[in-house]
């Protein structure tokens, strides 16, 4: 029924949004001591794992937005697999804001509604094209990462582990996304999204 669909879908949202993100697999870097940080340092840090947090709670909301318009079982199934490894980032990077004393975007609705706008949009433009648009989303979001390995405070071992993990699911996701047929995106297409994404970081920096 669609109201059991609304209904599933309002839960997920606030689950992604007010819930603390479960995760199955061991959160990266736990083994390691924390790092000996200025107060500069660990703000920094911080800062960075605000992103990658915003970052995954626009995850959530692109997949479901996409799997929302989506014709094909099995690329409805795809992106419901991806969704389950960005909910486990999700609760990474929750947990390792935790222990920089940082805390989570004050937009994060705002982020997700925005991206859920999106998904449904994309995924309305037909599967290969949403497909596509996934593929280019982790390509940016992997380049974005490998700029956060190199600015994370070198001894912060705890962050880089959990970035370094992200990165490679992401390369993982764009991989499962170009197999599945996904169409290679615009110019244009790409240059809007990664203002949109410079827009995003350089926000949730601070707020």
């Amino acid at each position: 029924m669609i109201t059991d669909r609304i209904v599933i879908e309002f839960d997920k949202a606030l689950r992604t949004l007010f819930a603390p993100a479960p995760t199955t697999r061991r959160v990266p870097g736990s083994e390691q001591p924390e790092a000996e940080l200025s107060d500069k340092e660990r703000a920094h840090a911080a800062a960075l794992m605000r992103i990658n947090h915003v970052g995954e709670v626009c995850a959530q909301a692109l997949y479901q937005g996409q799997a929302l318009s989506c014709n094909d079982p099995q690329v409805r199934l795809a992106l419901q697999e991806a969704a389950h490894e960005e909910t486990e980032h999700l609760a990474w990077t929750e947990r390792r804001l935790a222990e920089l004393r940082g805390r989570t975007s004050l937009l994060n609705p705002l982020w997700y509604l925005g991206a859920l706008s999106i998904g449904i949009g994309a995924g309305k433009l037909g599967d290969t094209w949403s497909l596509g648009f996934l593929a280019e989303t982790e390509r940016q979001v992997e380049a974005h990462l490998d700029h956060h390995l190199s600015d994370l405070p070198w001894q912060d071992l705890k962050s880089r582990a959990i970035v370094e993990q992200m990165r490679l699911d992401e390369i993982s996701h764009a991989a499962t996304a170009v197999r599945l047929g996904a169409r290679e995106l615009p110019a244009g297409a790409r240059l809007a999204m990664r203002l949109v994404s410079r827009t995003m970081t350089g926000t949730a920096y601070y707020v």
